[in-house]
């Protein structure tokens, strides 16, 4: 019997997030991988619009190297 899943619930709208600053770096580690990759909407629960400006908000951090493309271990 297929258990039904959890309904995930966006992090952000839970805590009146009204747009997501690249300037927070802790805050957008928390939605990479280890390997540097960007979490997909369905694994972390956001909404359609925060996962679009959460992706956003990485690629500048990374452009301004507030984090890292990819991780030092990852070769």
């Amino acid at each position: 019997m297929i258990k039904p899943r959890k309904k995930r619930i966006c992090r952000f709208c839970e805590n009146h997030i009204l747009y997501v600053d690249y300037k927070d770096p802790k805050k957008l580690t928390k939605f990479t991988t280890d390997v540097g990759k960007i979490i997909p909407r369905r694994t972390s629960g956001n909404c359609a619009r925060h996962q679009r400006q959460l992706v956003k908000a990485i690629k500048r951090a990374r452009h301004l190297a507030l984090i890292p493309f990819v991780s030092d271990y990852a070769r």
